[in-house]
């Protein structure tokens, strides 16, 4: 994520490993390492040293949808702009079908510092891949770590979308919609392993 530009210094990626989550540390995501990442159980009741402050959203979201093996954090600069104008967004392009019929704002910029504050993002969420936090980019949800980075990669894109055409939007049609969600597990994983020879490439080397 930090070589597509997806974050800055902050921003966290996070895998389900059995009954524990492996997460990346609170710091530079393109310093990380994977003897750097954190370990820890799904149903921990404190964060460990080093842990993001905010891994209180990975582990509501683990809770709430067992089928989610990986999620990303990230702030897309477009995500900022459209969460201060809308708390909705419909499918943009084809793509963005793969998010959900709909992506939805959180409505509160407040940090997701604690337990309680990680469930109510869980339940915000519905039944989307993705959500736009207000004030502080989005989190996306998938199968494992590169189709996270796919979901979350896509939801930029959508929001640059929106954020140029909402003055005249042409809405994808119910049909158009379902023949991309079709698609979503044949060709999103193919974006993340593009996106992944893609960072490959533009990582400055240590």
């Amino acid at each position: 994520m930090a070589a597509l530009g997806l974050v800055d210094a902050f921003g966290h990626v996070s895998a389900r490993d059995f009954d524990h989550m492996v997460i990346t540390p609170a710091t530079d995501l393109a310093t990380v390492e994977a003897s750097t990442c954190i370990r820890m159980p799904l149903n921990a009741t404190s964060l460990p040293s080093g842990c993001p402050a905010e891994a209180w959203a990975h582990l509501a979201l683990y809770d709430r949808f067992p089928a989610t093996g990986a999620i990303a954090r990230a702030q897309p600069a477009a995500s900022l702009a459209v969460g201060m104008l809308t708390d909705r967004i419909a499918p943009t392009h084809g793509q963005a079908c793969w998010l959900g019929d709909s992506v939805p704002v959180y409505p509160s910029a407040l940090l997701v510092r604690e337990a309680g504050r990680g469930r109510r993002l869980a339940e915000a969420i519905g039944s989307s891949d993705a959500m736009i936090l207000r004030g502080n980019g989005a989190i996306a949800m998938a199968a494992d770590p590169a189709t996270a980075v796919a979901t979350m990669s896509v939801l930029a894109t959508a929001c640059t979308v929106w954020l140029q055409t909402r003055d005249e939007p042409a809405a994808m049609s119910a049909e158009e919609v379902r023949s991309w969600q079709a698609v979503k597990h044949e060709l999103l994983p193919r974006l993340g392993a593009h996106l992944l020879r893609k960072a490959a490439t533009t990582r400055p080397a240590r």
